[in-house]
């Protein structure tokens, strides 16, 4: 089943998040053939990045929550809050993805 991550920063997190994203990228690499989508997301601004976005096929609630707990943002303090959704995708795809 697909979850949904919505994990937002703690105020001012964008050098954490700088300094990290390196081995948060490879932790992303090692299950890239289960990520839907996976991003930032962004201040209206469009350049600060406020929080992170992971659609990504897990077993159960319990491997994501799993996953998740080990995720090197997750791990170095970055995010104030995260939650973990269950996700039916029922449309098919076709606005903001790279073509």
């Amino acid at each position: 089943m697909l979850y949904v991550l919505t994990l937002m920063d703690k105020p001012a997190a964008g050098e954490l998040r700088h300094q990290i994203r390196p081995v948060h990228k490879a932790y992303l690499a090692e299950i890239q053939d289960r990520i839907a989508f996976a991003g930032p997301l962004m201040a209206d601004d469009g350049v600060t990045m406020v929080g992170s976005l992971l659609v990504i096929d897990f077993p159960d609630r319990q491997a994501a929550t799993t996953w998740l707990a080990q995720e090197p943002f997750v791990q170095a303090g970055l995010f104030s809050s995260t939650a973990v959704y269950a996700f039916l995708n029922l449309w098919p795809q076709k606005a903001g993805f790279p073509s």
